[in-house]
């Protein structure tokens, strides 16, 4: 879910859990700034009934009344919202205790700790093992990057941003000014979508190019954010995954492995240098020039050409 809809499904609830009367739909519009931002009125009657059908598909007990004034008003009483108490058996316990693990590298580490103390202090066992059997595996997800915490809050809290970006084929980075959007981890690598104002579209920015420090800007978000951020599938397509061709290379012996673990025929040459076919899609240009001189591109003819400018720019640099 889209941090701007869990924001707005977050706000309607604690505006009708914490309401004594029922609340008309013009009181709730003008208690939650995302449905002032609505535009007009249809746009906004569509956007509520969804978000009370969400609300309700989630397990919230939304009654309709009519109050006072004629108009249909709506409430969700306490009593009628109240969770049972939590028990967690062995095998969840333990499924917990791995989560607070997990995030120990980033600022998550302290929200998923606490929650796990206040559990234990409830009755959750203090013997449970996370790892069970798999004692010596301790699974994390790697931050190293810096940027990280800086755009982690600024996806949460929806500020603009600005940081300075070396692109693949650029000598020097450049800034650039972002409406972060979400955050994901694929094969190792984080990556920010969001939405680049300088360029006017939709963008995906790898954490470790961003150089400097992250930079929040004060003002609102000049597009909405997507329901859907689809940040691995981007990501996949520049990275060839989504090839249907297939590029012929020269790749010097011993080097170039991620290359090689995606060839689909490799042929040793005699002088040094082996003969890989690999797959062959949108941003592949990008990569092989990350291999410097260890690389050559025999075909196709438009692939070499857009290695040749890449490493020329840089050159230029």
């Amino acid at each position: 879910m889209a941090i701007a809809k869990a924001e707005r499904l977050m706000n309607l609830a604690l505006c009708l859990l914490g309401t004594r009367r029922p609340l008309s739909k013009r009181e709730l519009r003008e208690s939650i700034e995302a449905y002032l931002e609505a535009g007009s009125d249809d746009s906004f009657n569509r956007m509520f009934e969804r978000d009370k059908e969400d609300l309700r598909e989630l397990g919230l007990v939304i009654e309709t009344v009519e109050n006072l004034d004629g108009e249909t008003g709506y409430l969700a009483r306490r009593d009628s919202n109240r969770l049972p108490a939590i028990t967690l058996d062995a095998e969840e316990a333990a499924a917990l205790g791995l989560a607070a693990k997990v995030w120990q590298q980033a600022r998550l580490a302290g929200a998923a700790s606490g929650a796990l103390q206040k559990l234990r202090a409830a009755g959750l066992p203090e013997d449970v093992d996370p790892y069970g059997a798999h004692g010596a595996l301790e699974p994390r997800i790697p931050v190293h990057e810096a940027a990280f915490e800086p755009l982690m809050l600024a996806c949460r809290d929806r500020r603009p941003v600005v940081f300075d970006y070396r692109k693949a084929n650029a000598a020097q980075p450049a800034p650039r000014h972002v409406e972060p959007w979400a955050l994901e981890c694929w094969r190792g690598h984080w990556y920010l979508a969001g939405w680049d104002r300088d360029r006017r579209a939709e963008r995906v920015f790898r954490l470790s190019r961003i150089t400097g420090k992250v930079r929040s800007r004060s003002g609102r978000f000049t597009v909405p954010v997507p329901d859907v951020v689809t940040v691995r599938e981007t990501v996949a397509s520049w990275a060839g995954e989504t090839a249907d061709r297939s590029a012929r290379i020269r790749l010097r012996s011993n080097a170039g492995y991620p290359l090689r673990a995606k060839a689909t025929a490799v042929r040793e040459l005699s002088d040094g240098w082996d003969e890989l076919e690999i797959p062959y899609g949108h941003g592949l240009d990008a990569w092989l020039v990350e291999f410097g001189p260890d690389v050559v591109v025999l075909e196709p003819a438009e692939l070499r050409a857009d290695v040749v400018d890449r490493l020329r720019a840089v050159a230029k640099g």
